[in-house]
Formats: C-alpha cells, structure tokens, sequence
C-alpha cells in the first residue's frame, strides 16, 4: 500500500510484517515449491504469535481493532514471500475467522477465532467441490438433521489448508427442496471421525500450501457449531466474498511486486550493443508499464476497501470488489509478464524467481471465483445501477448533448 496513505500506527504494523516476511528462511519458500513441505505451520505460529493475524478484528478475540486499508497491507506484505503464503495466511485469518466473528456466537468466536489468530490452530474454507467450483449453489455435501446433531456427507476439493486444518469451515445442503441460495447451510466442523484430508501433489504453482482433497463420510456436527442461522449459509458466503476477493486482489499485488524489482536491477546491470538494457525503450516502457499497473492496482484496492469500511451499498461494493480482483489479478499477471520478457531467456529458469512467480500468480484470475465470474457480477450491478441512476433523475441526460440528437427517427433500437 502507498505509504502517504498509511498513517503512523498502520506504518509500524507494516513494518512489523516486513520483519516477519524477512524472518523467513530461503529454504522453506524452495522447499514447499518442490512439495518437500505440504504446510508452512511455523510460519503461521510466528505471525500469530507476532498478533499480525486477523488484524482488523476485534482485540477480545486477538486482533487489532484496524481497518481494511491496515489489512490489504499485511496481506501486500505477506504476499512478497509467495502467493501460497498470502493465501494460507488468509484462508484462515481472513475468511474462516471472518465468517465466525459476523456470523457466529462468542462460544464459537472463544473457541475457533481466538486460538487460530494466536497461531495455535489452522483452518480452512471449504467451498470447491469435485463437480464444480463456481456453481457454489449446486453443491452435493449434504448435512441432514439427527436431532441434536447433523451428519454430514460430500466431498470438497483444492481446499488451501486441508492437510494441516484443526477445523474446516462446510457450506452444505440442508433442504434439498428449498431453491439453491435457501436451502444451504454453512457448519465448523472439526478434523474428527470421519474426515479424511489427501494432499494434492502435480500443482503447476502455488505448492506447499496443503491443498487438498477433504471428504466427509457420516461425520458428526454438533447443532452448536452451526455457523448462522439453518439455511442461511447463503448469508455467511455473501459477506465472505468481500475478504476473499479484496484479499485475493491485495496479495496478488505483493506477489508480483518482487518480479519487477528483480527485473528492475537486472535491466541496469545487464548489458547489448555496449549500454545498460534499461536504456532501450522496447525494455523500460515494459518497466514503466508493469509499474503503473502495480500502482493503478493499489490506488482500485484502497478505493474499495474505504468502500467497505465505510459502509457503501451491498451492491456496489459487490460490483466493486468484483472488478478490483478482475483487474488487480490480471494487471499483475501483466506485471510478471514484462518482467520476464525483459530478463529474456534466464528469466524462464529457475536463476531467477520471476518463473516460479509466474508460475504462482496463473492461480490468482482463477480462485475465489474465475476472473470471467467477476465480469459477469460486474456487469450486471453496472447495468442496475444505470437504471437506478437514469431512473432517480440524479445525472444530466449526457445522450442530448449530441448536434442531432433530437433525430428520434435515426435512434432505432429494434
């Protein structure tokens, strides 16, 4: 995040994340790349123990009581390391706790979000299923009523987290007859009898986050660990969308921002035709290109997250974080893109990380909702806001201000 826009005490807390991002030994971001390691749990303890988890959340629970501009930085911050650190980081620290502390009870929050912001829990959303990712409402987990408890069936896959996840947050149908946004609930449900977690190795980036499979076979939940009221997991899934999506967006950035630095100091240092690459047009406007994509990307972000802090409209912080992931994902795939371009052959080896980068940020237009989803929703809250706007009479009707536009007869719409 820009600094002129953090003040004093959100500086030190980006500070305090850079330290944490710097404390992180070289060998742990190269061996979970090679799948040597499936989860990086130590580095999760570390940040909890830091109080650098969840810190827009209430102090009570473990948080810092900051805002979502204090959030998008630590998740920038975090990103730096690797994409797959941000989105540990935030699956747990952002989505799970996220859904519990709006939705749920303080039993839940004592129980699920204090310990897993101290670092002493791990968690994990569960959302994909094997027949489909953003067909969200058609899914085929079912939770069926016993009395004092559900038992719970079905099947979730890519879920960030499951191998290592104390506990896993479950969107599942519990009355098959309801239309699909009513007839879904969302459980906490405990790593216990019956769930079964397999690590997904062949990932082409993003590795060592414990991706997995996770399959539910008769698992009990216990009434209390209903998250929200029955059937209105369609309400939890709306406002997780905002972390999930804002968040995604703010730590794409973060982990694009190291492939054009590292292409930075290596177009002045290398050298053709007897002068410093950087010299070359064809090289620094890619430079100057991929820098003002990273800047335009903050500048969307920031806009959205005052949008959520202060409270605009359901449906035009929708549209908006719709389009900040869209644009935010893609500009820095962009960002990585002339970065390797620039570096030529060597910045599609391993001498350098900007091929593992690229690797990595291909992940970033396609979770949390493919970037042609976000389009779709963008779309569509445009066009209501339209009507909303030509309809209220709020703005000049800019179609007259044409030298013909009284020639009804040549405006034919059908």
């Amino acid at each position: 995040m820009f600094d002129h826009l953090l003040d004093d005490q959100q500086r030190r807390v980006r500070d305090e994340v850079r330290d944490l991002v710097k404390s992180v030994p070289r060998q742990l971001i190269l061996d979970m790349d090679a799948d040597k390691v499936d989860f990086p749990r130590d580095f999760l303890r570390e940040a909890g123990q830091r109080n650098l988890l969840g810190v827009r959340y209430p102090k009570r629970w473990g948080g810092r009581d900051m805002d979502w501009a204090t959030t998008s930085m630590v998740m920038e911050e975090v990103g730096v390391l690797g994409y797959i650190f941000a989105c540990v980081f935030g699956v747990g620290a952002e989505l799970v706790c996220d859904a519990i502390v709006l939705h749920g009870t303080d039993e839940q929050r004592d129980k699920y979000v204090a310990p897993l912001l101290r670092g002493e829990l791990f968690a994990a959303e569960c959302l994909t299923e094997p027949r489909g990712g953003s067909d969200f409402f058609g899914t085929s987990t079912v939770a069926e009523d016993h009395g004092d408890h559900f038992v719970l069936n079905g099947q979730k896959r890519f879920i960030v987290g499951g191998t290592a996840a104390d506990y896993f947050l479950v969107y599942a149908k519990t009355d098959a007859k309801a239309e699909p946004h009513k007839g879904i609930s969302c459980f906490i449900v405990d790593r216990a009898e019956g769930v079964e977690t397999k690590y997904l190795y062949g990932l082409m980036g993003c590795r060592g986050g414990g991706a997995s499979r996770v399959v539910f076979r008769d698992v009990k939940v216990p009434k209390a660990n209903l998250l929200g009221r029955l059937h209105g997991g369609y309400d939890v899934f709306n406002t997780m969308m905002i972390p999930e999506r804002l968040g995604t967006a703010a730590m794409t950035i973060g982990a694009a921002r190291p492939a054009l630095e590292v292409a930075t100091e290596y177009t002045t240092r290398r050298k053709a035709f007897g002068q410093t690459i950087n010299r070359f047009q064809g090289v620094s406007f890619q430079i100057a290109e991929a820098a003002m994509l990273l800047d335009a990307s903050r500048a969307m972000v920031y806009n959205t997250c005052l949008a959520v802090q202060r409270g605009v409209s359901a449906n035009r912080v929708r549209r908006l974080v719709s389009e900040t992931k869209k644009f935010v994902t893609e500009s820095c795939q962009r960002v990585v893109d002339c970065s390797m371009q620039v570096m030529g052959g060597i910045g599609y080896t391993n001498v350098f990380p900007v091929e593992r980068i690229h690797r990595d940020l291909r992940l970033a237009s396609i979770w949390t909702g493919t970037n042609e989803v976000m389009s779709v929703i963008t779309a569509s809250e445009w066009y209501r806001e339209a009507r909303e706007a030509r309809a209220s009479g709020a703005t000049r009707d800019a179609e007259m201000d044409a030298a013909e536009a009284d020639a009804v007869e040549e405006k034919v719409y059908e």
